[in-house]
């Protein structure tokens, strides 16, 4: 299947991806510098574009404003577990996986997805049901990130939990219900982190199967932070960490 990317980032990312891209769309007088390397990148990865009026556009995408520029791309292809481990053996580094328990929205599925490539995280885990998929809002949230990572989308949270214990992961929880403060915290390897949706967090069966239950402390008088925020605060502890034992 086929879906459509629009704005430069989300397709200059596409270009430097893995997943094929079938033709790029430009409004008339569209330029710049950013548009020419995009289309310099297109050419030399052999993806035909073209010109086309301000209306043409419009028709084809009507979720936001497409920068006037649209490029017509395979749907997403999720990664396995395995690849995701995988990828981290390659990487020469302590795996680093981050499990993301009832992300449903599009703009915080994407900051975390951004937040978690620029930490250098191996792969990301999702639930099949109650969560975002990876549509084409989630990559424009993402910066294009999305095209950078590999993400899984597995049926039972609580059983990829329990695969991943047996081969000598630590699970670590992020909760307002924690039991110490993530930043006092020695964080174990190899890890893998979840984080879940705001409203219920993190599902109970899936909070039970965690080895450390971190929370965030709150201070003011709102208790709570976005998802996206929380997610991104103990992905960097846990870099900093290891960047102090290197």
């Amino acid at each position: 299947m086929q879906e459509k990317l629009a704005g430069v980032n989300s397709i200059m990312e596409a270009l430097n991806g893995r997943r094929k891209i079938h033709k790029i769309f430009v409004q008339e007088g569209r330029g710049g510098k950013r548009i020419e390397e995009l289309l310099k990148l297109a050419e030399k990865r052999g993806v035909y574009w073209q010109y086309v009026d301000r209306q043409r556009l419009d028709q084809m995408y009507t979720q936001a404003n497409h920068q006037g520029i649209i490029a017509q791309v395979d749907s997403y292809t999720y990664a396995s577990v395995e690849e995701i481990l995988e990828n981290a053996a390659l990487s020469g580094q302590e795996p680093f996986v981050l499990i993301l328990d009832g992300i449903e929205d599009p703009q915080n599925l994407g900051s975390i997805i951004r937040t978690a490539e620029c930490a250098g995280v191996h792969g990301i885990i999702v639930p099949r049901h109650h969560s975002s998929e990876i549509t084409p809002a989630v990559v424009r949230s993402s910066a294009g990130a999305v095209e950078h990572i590999l993400l899984a989308m597995e049926t039972n949270l609580v059983n990829t939990i329990k695969s991943l214990k047996k081969r000598g992961f630590w699970i670590i929880a992020a909760d307002m219900d924690g039991e110490q403060d993530y930043f006092c915290c020695q964080m174990p390897t190899p890890v893998a982190l979840v984080v879940g949706g705001e409203g219920q967090g993190i599902r109970r069966l899936v909070k039970e199967n965690c080895d450390l239950v971190l929370k965030i402390p709150m201070v003011g008088a709102i208790q709570s932070l976005n998802a996206s925020v929380a997610a991104g605060l103990i992905i960097y502890e846990v870099l900093r960490q290891r960047y102090n034992q290197q």
